[in-house]
């Protein structure tokens, strides 16, 4: 139902912003592409427990540097006809990147804890 949800609110935030078309698709792009970058180097596994807060802060620096350099790069292109319409689009879709990569990381756990105890028995 949430991902329905989603969906629902993507595709209406989609024709709300048909004018402002690039802004919407960008914000949606960077915030995707920032949010797995900070994820990917955030929840990297480690055999050493003090390089955690290397990664998370490696995680954090990284999806400031995809948002930057791609808003950068939107704004010479010309490319954000709104920057309202980008900003909404961004923080939206960073919210749901966010919950999307936490949703599989989840299901890939208990996927993992599953296999493991069924085959201790």
């Amino acid at each position: 139902m949430k991902l329905l949800f989603i969906f629902l609110l993507s595709t209406i935030g989609g024709v709300a912003a048909a004018e402002h078309f690039h802004s919407f698709i960008l914000g949606l792009s960077i915030a995707t592409l920032a949010v797995g970058c900070c994820h990917w180097f955030a929840f990297r596994t480690t055999k050493y427990p003090q390089l955690a807060l290397v990664l998370l802060l490696l995680g954090l620096f990284s999806k400031m540097a995809v948002t930057i350099v791609g808003v950068m790069m939107a704004v010479d292109a010309e490319l954000i006809t709104s920057p309202f319409i980008f900003a909404v689009s961004y923080l939206f879709f960073s919210i749901v990147a966010t919950y999307l990569w936490f949703k599989i990381k989840d299901r890939k756990i208990s996927q993992q804890l599953l296999n493991r105890h069924s085959g201790a028995a």
